[in-house]
């Protein structure tokens, strides 16, 4: 062996040293930074949390009625063929309901009828509480009415 290859074995053992501490010294880096995030990632979700707990609505949960089941469920994902069974059906039964004789004497009244029979009774309770409020708006506006009409006679 020479004196020069020596030195170029010294030298790439040197470069290697080098590359080895450099490599050392960047995973430290990155230890350290995925250590910083974890912690300031811990501190965030503590806040998160903080701050959920701020708005929690479970307490109202007893107040609230419990939620019922729909009767008619409908598909999300309607395609072509579902699509036009789902016309057929909801046009025959639009043909039932104007063909229905109580539909053609009064439809409100028949609407108003389907709706006491399909919805819930507190909800009823509350239609007809709503409905006697606007009687009585109705009556106050008849008097109302009947005076100024009155007036307005006397004056002619």
């Amino acid at each position: 062996m020479t004196g020069s290859s020596k030195k170029h074995e010294l030298k790439s053992k040197e470069k290697l040293e080098k590359k080895l501490s450099f490599y050392t010294k960047v995973k430290d880096a990155v230890t350290s930074l995925n250590a910083k995030k974890t912690i300031s990632k811990k501190k965030n979700q503590s806040c998160r949390q903080k701050k959920l707990k701020a708005y929690d609505l479970s307490a109202l949960s007893e107040f609230l009625p419990e939620p019922t089941e729909p009767e008619h469920k409908t598909d999300a994902k309607l395609n072509c063929k579902s699509r036009q069974t789902l016309v057929l059906r909801e046009s025959a039964h639009l043909k039932a309901v104007l063909n229905n004789p109580q539909f053609q004497l009064d439809p409100f009244a028949a609407i108003h009828q389907h709706l006491l029979a399909t919805q819930l009774p507190a909800a009823a309770k509350k239609d007809d509480a709503a409905k006697h409020r606007k009687d009585s708006k109705d009556k106050k506006r008849r008097k109302k009415k009947s005076t100024s009409s009155s007036s307005q006679t006397m004056d002619i």
